[in-house]
């Protein structure tokens, strides 16, 4: 018998075509066959309906499956899509401290981390520190050039704005 992770995984695999209704019953009908306390449920549950375009419902979902202890990679992505999600719901500030909570992990996720805060920073105003997040991050995947990249967007929050005058240290 197929195990439920990948029964989960078979759902979001076929999500482009089954649609977001479907995901979403899908997914819940999985999600019933776990006990209440499991926080891999409350993970999948919350995924399916931020999918769905459906923040409001997915963020105490995303909350609850972290207060009853999700772990390992799924916890990092729990992290990810609710900074993600609060971000959508025009909180920015509060994305970023999500984000905070994650971005000393190891593993494949950094990348993402970097994105998601790149897109906080971003809807909170700071177009030059988003710009300086996602270039470092571009940067060891460059060819060429990776160093220079690398200094310039690490500079970019401090530079002073076409007309402004460089901060003198007051």
């Amino acid at each position: 018998m197929i195990d439920w992770q990948e029964r989960i995984d078979a759902v979001w695999a076929a999500a482009s075509e089954l649609g977001e209704e479907q995901v979403l019953a899908g997914i819940d009908a999985l999600v019933s066959e776990l006990p209440p306390d499991d926080p891999r449920g409350w993970f999948e549950a919350a995924g399916a309906r931020d999918s769905a375009g459906l923040e409001s419902d997915a963020e105490p979902r995303y909350r609850r499956a972290l207060d009853l202890g999700l772990d390992g990679r799924a916890r990092i992505e729990a992290h990810i899509q609710l900074a993600s999600t609060v971000r959508n719901l025009g909180r920015p500030e509060e994305a970023l401290a999500l984000l905070d909570a994650v971005s000393d992990e190891p593993g494949d996720l950094v990348d993402a981390i970097a994105a998601f805060r790149a897109l906080a920073l971003a809807s909170a105003g700071r177009a030059d520190a988003a710009a300086s997040v996602a270039l470092v991050a571009l940067a060891p995947h460059l060819t060429q050039y990776r160093r220079s990249v690398d200094a310039y967007a690490r500079e970019l929050p401090a530079r002073p704005k076409a007309g402004e005058e460089p901060d003198a240290g007051v």
